[in-house]
């Protein structure tokens, strides 16, 4: 019988899975623009154990696996800012992706009021720029930050649910 990835908020014990993940899942952006110095790749485990402190982390499961994460945080403004989405290569393309936005998404509005949304990725990142449109965001801003890197920043509104009392 097959298991099912599930998802869930991190806690501490999670930390260096998470930044085995995301090194392992950073390798490829880091080709793509040929710099491995990026923040993601640099990062340390006392700064995402300080993230995971400060602000939503999520996690997939596969088992005791940790196999995808997302991480936002709401500002004074009403803007969720989400960050370092990452899923094993081994598990891309069947959803795991589009579902840990949707999740964090959903959490950053209810518990905290985001109105909107906000994240970027470098402009050769196809994929990522892909599952960010299909998920409802739209290219804000493009800023070149080097002669190989240029930063797009893409938004989205947050989605008001409704609640209609019954007569």
């Amino acid at each position: 019988m097959g298991m099912s990835v599930t998802i869930s908020a991190a806690t501490e014990n999670d930390a260096e899975q998470i930044l085995k993940l995301q090194y392992l899942c950073y390798q490829s952006e880091a080709e793509l623009y040929g710099d491995y110095r990026i923040e993601p790749l640099t990062q340390t485990l006392d700064e995402l154990r300080r993230e995971l402190s400060g602000g939503h982390v999520l996690v997939a499961r596969l088992g005791d696996e940790v196999v995808g994460s997302v991480r936002g945080v709401v500002d004074a403004d009403g803007t969720g800012h989400i960050g370092k989405l990452i899923v094993h290569p081994r598990m891309q393309r069947h959803g795991l992706g589009g579902r840990l936005l949707a999740s964090l998404e959903t959490r950053l509005a209810r518990e905290q009021g985001a109105a909107r949304f906000r994240l970027f990725t470098g402009h050769r990142s196809d994929g990522n720029l892909r599952l960010y449109r299909r998920c409802g965001y739209v290219p804000a801003t493009t800023e070149r930050v080097s002669p190989k890197l240029s930063v797009i920043t893409l938004e989205k509104e947050a989605v008001a649910h409704a609640y209609v009392a019954s007569a």
